[in-house]
C-alpha cells in the first residue's frame, strides 16, 4: 500500500507593519485617496452610472438618427427643461402626487387594520391569508373598468386603484415582520413589565420595522406605476391631468422629446422618493438601532 502524498506546504511570511506617517501601501495606491473618499458616497455613484446610460443613450440616438422613434438625452433634457420652466410639467406632477398621496395613505390604513386584526385573532389571519390569495395575483389596472363603473372618471377612481395596489404587499410583509419576532425578544419584553400595547409599540413594531419599511417601500413602487398607468387608460381627473396624461397626449402629438421627458419626471421621483424618504426613515431608524447592515466603505 503506497503512502498518499503530502500537500504542498505554503512558506509562510510575515508583513512588515509601516511605520506612522508612512505612504499607503501598493494595495490601494492605484485610486487617489480622494477619489477613493468621494466614491464612498452613495449618491456620487449614482450619480456616474447615471451618467453613463445617459451618455450611452446618447450615442445610440446618434447612431439611430431618428429623432421620433429615439430623442437623444440632449433632446430629452431640453425637452423636461422647457416644461419645468413654462410650469406646465410641475403641474401635472403635482396633480399626479396629490391623488398619489390620497391613495398611498388610505392603502397604509387599511394595511395596518388589516395586519393588526392577523395578529390579534385566527379570523384576521385567515381573512388576511384569504384576500391576498385573491387581490396579489389581480393586477391593480385590471380594476379600473369597476372603478370607472363605481366611482365614474374622477379622482376617486384612481383612488381606489391606488388602496388596491398598496394593501396587500404592505399587510403581507408587516405581518411577515411580526410573525418572524423572536420570542427571546418577547419573553425579555415581558420580563422587564411590558405588556398589551406597551409590548407591541415598544418590542413588536421595532423588531418588525425593517419588514414594514419593505412593505412601504413595495407598496409606494407599485402605487406610482399603478398611477401613471390608469393616468394613460382614462386621463385627466376632476378637469386636472397627472404626469401620465402628459405623457400620452404628448405622444398623440407626436412630441417624443416630451414622452421621454415625462419618462424623466416618473424616474426622478422615484429617485427623489427613494433617496430622501425611505433611505432617510431607513438611516434613523432601523440602521441607528443596527438592524440593518451597510456595506463596508460606503456612506449613503
Amino acid at each position: 500500500m503506497s503512502a498518499r502524498p503530502l500537500p504542498p506546504i505554503r512558506p509562510e511570511y510575515v508583513v512588515p507593519l509601516a511605520p506612522p506617517g508612512a505612504p499607503p501601501s501598493s494595495v490601494g495606491a492605484a485610486t487617489p485617496a480622494p477619489l477613493r473618499r468621494a466614491l464612498r458616497h452613495g449618491w456620487l455613484r449614482k450619480s456616474l452610472l447615471l451618467l453613463l446610460l445617459a451618455s450611452l443613450w446618447e450615442a445610440l440616438a446618434r447612431w439611430q438618427d431618428n429623432a421620433l422613434l429615439l430623442p437623444s438625452a440632449l433632446q430629452t433634457a431640453r425637452a423636461f427643461a422647457a416644461g419645468v420652466v413654462s410650469g406646465e410639467l410641475p403641474g401635472y406632477v403635482a396633480a399626479s402626487l396629490a391623488v398619489l398621496v390620497q391613495g398611498y395613505a388610505l392603502g397604509v390604513a387599511g394595511a395596518l387594520l388589516l395586519t393588526s386584526l392577523a395578529i390579534g385573532s385566527r379570523i384576521g389571519r385567515d381573512l388576511l391569508e384569504t384576500l391576498s390569495a385573491m387581490c396579489n395575483p389581480l393586477p391593480a389596472i385590471a380594476l379600473l373598468p369597476l372603478a370607472l363603473l363605481w366611482f365614474g372618471l374622477g379622482r376617486a377612481s384612481l383612488v381606489f386603484v391606488l388602496v388596491h395596489s398598496v394593501m396587500s404587499p404592505l399587510a403581507l410583509n408587516a405581518y411577515a415582520g411580526v410573525g418572524s419576532v423572536p420570542e427571546t425578544l418577547r419573553m425579555a419584553g415581558r420580563n422587564v413589565g411590558l405588556n398589551g400595547a406597551r409590548l407591541v409599540f415598544h418590542v413588536m413594531i421595532p423588531a418588525a420595522l425593517p419588514a414594514v419599511l419593505a412593505g412601504l417601500k413595495i407598496g409606494w413602487a407599485f402605487a406610482w406605476r399603478t398611477l401613471i398607468a390608469a393616468e394613460l387608460v382614462f386621463g385627466t381627473t376632476s378637469g386636472k391631468g397627472g404626469l401620465g396624461w402628459y405623457i400620452f397626449q404628448s405622444r398623440n402629438e407626436l412630441d417624443t422629446d416630451k414622452v421621454f421627458a415625462g419618462l424623466a419626471a416618473v424616474i426622478a421621483i422615484g429617485l427623489l422618493v427613494e433617496g430622501l424618504v425611505f433611505q432617510t426613515l431607513e438611516r434613523v431608524t432601523v440602521r441607528r438601532w443596527g438592524m440593518q447592515r451597510q456595506a463596508p466603505g460606503t456612506s449613503g
